[in-house]
């Protein structure tokens, strides 16, 4: 029961009807009978000032944030974690006695994910595809732990900046353009692909950033789209025996670093799963959100 004492956390974004997180959320805060309530805020632009100033004067105990406001709502924080500052992006707010701390969340649920399918990075050569918000948060965390780094885009010069921008940090990256004969070089010697743009994403469920034919049954191939659970790439991938990876497992671990950041509490990722694939497979093809088909974005 909703009473004076329950916590509430949400999500702002613009637009949230599609977002699978209150569903996600709420099973688990359920589960483990928390007094909590996760809910999804509509928030435009010209509004999210007044919308973060809300977060703090009701005394909310935080928000995910989602397109188009994750890199426009830093400014308006008292203080973002330093891996944010780096990504450029926030996809969560915490309250701690009246501030707005910032975090992004993504990468860690990348590198869960990968952990959970037991995929060992360390060593390895890495292609990330894409070069937008979720691909910078991919490349912030994986970056450390391979030996290289390819990113690849359909426009050369965004991979190639934020390359560049990695390389200041210390690590082997490279970037390049998004095409065929690229791809079959760079996978030659690739341990790990990601997927991080929104190619295969619904309702384009035909379309894969990668042919068929440059895959191999040595990659791991992890697809950032969630919707549909198993993407054209991810089918082409498993058909030469390649090992693969939805992006249903970021979605839910990146969401179970914000749980635990607003709760302390370790949450329960297999409901939150189950939660994700209910809502995924319990309603209707045209109902799966015409922006969660376009934004790329994990909410």
């Amino acid at each position: 029961m909703i009473g004076g004492g329950t916590r509430v956390v949400g999500i702002i974004g613009d637009p949230v009807e599609h977002s699978l997180s209150p569903r996600m959320h709420n099973a688990a805060f359920e589960h483990l009978k928390l007094d909590y309530v996760y809910v999804p805020f509509r928030v435009s632009g010209d509004m999210l000032r007044k919308a973060v100033e809300g977060v703090r004067a009701l005394n909310l105990r935080g928000v995910n944030v989602t397109i188009p406001h994750k890199v426009s709502v830093m400014p308006l924080l008292d203080w973002v974690d330093e891996n944010a500052l780096d990504i450029g992006a926030v996809n969560t707010i915490v309250v701690e006695r009246g501030e707005l701390k910032g975090y992004n969340t993504d990468g860690l649920g990348c590198l869960e994910a990968l952990k959970e399918e037991k995929v060992e990075v360390n060593g390895g050569k890495v292609v990330v595809l894409g070069a937008g918000g979720a691909a910078r948060a991919i490349a912030y965390s994986l970056a450390p732990l391979a030996s290289e780094l390819v990113l690849l885009n359909r426009t050369d010069s965004k991979a190639i900046a934020l390359a560049e921008e990695l390389r200041r940090k210390g690590w082997s990256v490279r970037g390049g353009g998004l095409r065929r004969e690229v791809l079959e070089g760079e996978l030659k010697d690739a341990v790990l692909l990601v997927n991080a743009t929104s190619v295969g994403m619904y309702p384009d469920v035909d379309d894969s950033p990668v042919p068929r034919e440059v895959l191999k049954s040595s990659l791991t191939v992890f697809d950032a789209v969630y919707n549909p659970i198993e993407t054209k790439l991810l089918r082409d991938a498993r058909s030469v025996g390649a090992k693969t990876i939805d992006g249903v497992g970021m979605l839910v671990n990146q969401g179970a670093v914000a749980f635990k950041l607003w709760t302390g509490v370790n949450p329960p990722k297999d409901i939150m799963r189950r939660a994700v694939i209910d809502g995924l497979t319990g309603r209707g093809e045209s109902d799966r959100g015409s922006c969660g088909a376009r934004c790329g974005n994990n909410c």
